[in-house]
């Protein structure tokens, strides 16, 4: 059955577990669709819950058996826990199958291709932030948090929304834009060792168990998963029938590849298990896998008929991924990912690995058996490749008679094929051990063409008067045209805004920072004018204040920030701008508001630092937050995200570490130093 589009909407949202439905639609978000994929989706939810709640209802048995001393008791406990645990290992099988279910996620082309294996999205409950920013807004920046209700609705409805993407561009670009809105929320809201004390709840992406946690970093890394996910379910989408959509599925697949690479590389301890290094190794392996793949399609569909050289490279290329396929068979079978991976991935896995060896083999045949070897001029190349195309060299005459002699080369020929009917019949046997695979008629169908394929070749070129005894053909060196590439995921491609943009500049306004309350303040311009020094852009900076001037009596000091000039807003304000604001000051004078930032104390940098590298290891690098987002003045700030960090790397984390702390300390001694130079006296 064809999937319907992805805009076909008749299916109610999502909405809490209470049934309250909510979000707003935004592009990229289809909570309505009533598609294959998202139908499986809402079934994986719903099995998600009901493991939830058996889990909870696990965990109250076990400390009512440990803690109670009646026997009677503890009987009764001991049945409700045998109960409870069948009833989750038959939920976690039934969640199995549909992560088995790679068939809703591949293209509605009649053309035939093997099935690809994606990755289903990580599910999570709805959270709300409201009275957890409101009070950080009203208590860290000293405004009333109800002003911005209408920012926090919004953040509230972009979190919503990414819960339910299209598979699409769109898709995808919504999960980017939330993804690099938590990069804002993190430097807003989360000061150094806290939190905001807002749980994420999340679904592990194969077995369901849940897990949560405080820290922002969980649900970033979370969000990244799912990106890499939802490219995993774009490639499988694509009609490999045609350049076009085979170019499509290695661009996803290869981003997909980069994203899981991404989370490995600067996210540690996290706590399910589809995050874990293991698995995501795992999953890097696979994407790797699958783009080679891909890569031999193409080739197969640009090959030259009656080509030789040609015919060869394919046969190489079908080795290079049987070889990848057989690596990560290898890594689905080292614990632990050997427990947690699905029965059917390792099959289908086992299956491929075989399927491209024979297929190697089968077209080293067709090079052999069918090709011309004409071209004399050509010959020494010839003679190169096949030198490079056993890895060990056949029994027989040299290659040069081969070459020249079309018996020998049926022969050679003839020892491929055989190889590569014992291959088709090795990977249809390892499929039919899976129940889940046998429901896959595709799979099925491709495994049946290629292996009659092979013994109506085999047929074809068999003698009745062959005498000889067929020999056994040498393993084909495996080589590939294009080697595949992990493409870091591209952040910057989507450009936000920060919701929270009226709280001000992140140079200042940030969670990090700590400045005194607002100062409102009269000025009238002396003799000498007003009696200090400007520099700077958003906000402004008062760099000098004349001694006994008008500006220093009514007690602005040097280092002040400008956030108003008679009752506007100016912490957004251009250094022009304000210039020209007070220009038109009358001689009655002007009402500025003005903070002071405080300096840290060194002693707590050192001790923040010293927590930071005994409880949960520190950072590696700025790679996960210095990103270009198309705004400017933003300071980038890399302090942990407790209790889920990122990843410690080989001795360069003290010394980013220590050069992020020297730029902190430099910012609020010399704020203005960053700035432009451009300075005006008043």
């Amino acid at each position: 059955m064809s999937e319907p589009e992805e805009d076909e909407a008749v299916l109610r949202p999502p909405g809490d577990q209470n049934g309250n439905q909510g979000g707003s639609f935004r592009k990229g978000s289809d909570p309505l669709s009533q598609t294959q994929r998202s139908k499986l989706q809402h079934r994986r939810a719903r099995i998600n819950q009901q493991i939830n709640k058996e889990m909870r209802m696990r965990a109250g048995a076990e400390n009512l058996f440990r803690a109670t001393n009646n026997h009677k008791v503890k009987e009764t406990v001991a049945l409700e826990l045998s109960f409870v645990n069948s009833n989750l290992q038959l939920l976690k099988e039934e969640l199995e199958e549909l992560n088995s279910s790679v068939e809703v996620y591949q293209t509605d082309s009649e053309s035939i291709s093997v099935p690809m294996i994606p990755l289903g999205l990580k599910e999570t409950k709805e959270v709300d932030l409201t009275t957890a920013l409101k009070d950080y807004i009203c208590e860290h920046y000293g405004e009333e948090g109800s002003l911005y209700d209408n920012e926090i609705a919004e953040l509230m409805d972009l979190r919503q929304a990414m819960r339910t993407p299209s598979r699409n561009e769109a898709g995808l670009d919504l999960l980017m834009e939330y993804y690099n809105q938590l990069y804002f929320l993190d430097n807003r809201f989360i000061p150094p060792n806290k939190n905001l004390g807002v749980y994420f709840h999340w679904y592990d992406s194969l077995t369901g168990v849940p897990s949560c946690q405080r820290a922002l970093a969980f649900e970033k890394g979370s969000v990244l998963f799912n990106i890499g996910a939802l490219f995993t379910q774009i490639g499988a989408r694509q009609d490999r029938a045609n350049a076009q959509g085979i170019e499509n599925a290695i661009d996803a697949f290869q981003k997909a590849a980069g994203a899981f690479n991404y989370l490995k590389e600067n996210f540690s301890n996290a706590p399910s298990l589809d995050m874990s290094v293991p698995s995501l190794n795992m999953l890097v392996r696979l994407m790797i896998a699958q783009v080679q793949e891909c890569v031999f399609e193409k080739v197969v569909l640009l090959l030259l008929s009656d080509n030789f050289l040609a015919y060869l490279k394919v046969a190489q290329e079908a080795a290079r991924v049987a070889d990848v396929y057989s690596l990560v068979y290898q890594t689905m079978t080292q614990p632990p990912v050997k427990d947690y991976v699905p029965f059917s991935w390792v099959t289908m896995v086992q299956v491929k690995s075989e399927h491209f060896k024979a297929l190697s083999h089968y077209y080293a045949a067709v090079a052999f058996c069918d090709s011309e070897v004409q071209d004399v001029d050509n010959m020494h190349e010839i003679e190169k490749a096949l030198i490079q195309f056993h890895i060990t060299m056949p029994e027989g005459p040299s290659l040069s008679v081969v070459i020249q002699d079309l018996e020998e080369r049926r022969k050679l020929g003839k020892a491929h094929l055989k190889k590569a009917i014992i291959k088709h019949e090795e990977a249809m046997r390892i499929h039919s051990l899976c129940k889940t695979l046998r429901k896959i008629d595709i799979l099925q169908e491709v495994l049946s063409f290629t292996h009659k394929r092979s013994l109506n070749k085999y047929s074809e070129i068999d003698h009745e008067d062959d005498f000889f005894e067929t020999g056994e053909a040498p393993d084909i060196h495996p080589k590939t045209q294009q080697k595949p590439e992990i493409k870091t995921p591209n952040f910057s491609r989507v450009k936000v805004t920060d919701i929270f943009h009226r709280l001000g500049p992140l140079s200042v306004f940030s969670a990090k920072n700590k400045w005194s309350p607002p100062r409102k303040m009269r000025l009238v311009k002396g003799e000498g004018g007003f009696g200090f020094t400007l520099r700077g852009d958003s906000p402004i900076l008062i760099a000098g204040v004349v001694p006994n001037g008008s500006a220093a009596n009514a007690g602005l000091r040097e280092g002040d920030y400008i956030i108003s000039i008679n009752g506007q807003d100016c912490k957004w304000s251009k250094h022009a701008e304000v210039v020209q604001m007070l220009k038109g000051i009358s001689e009655e004078g002007v009402d500025i508001s003005v903070i002071t930032v405080h300096m840290l104390d060194q002693q707590s940098q050192m001790d923040r630092k010293s927590i930071l590298l005994t409880s949960t290891g520190s950072l590696s690098s700025d790679k996960e937050n210095i990103r270009c987002h198309g705004l400017s003045n933003t300071t980038i700030n890399t302090s942990s995200l407790l209790p889920w960090n990122k990843k410690k790397t080989n001795g360069r984390s003290k010394k980013t570490t220590d050069s992020n702390s020297k730029r902190s300390s430099s910012a609020f001694n010399l704020p203005f130093a960053t700035f432009r130079e451009s300075e005006a006296m008043y």
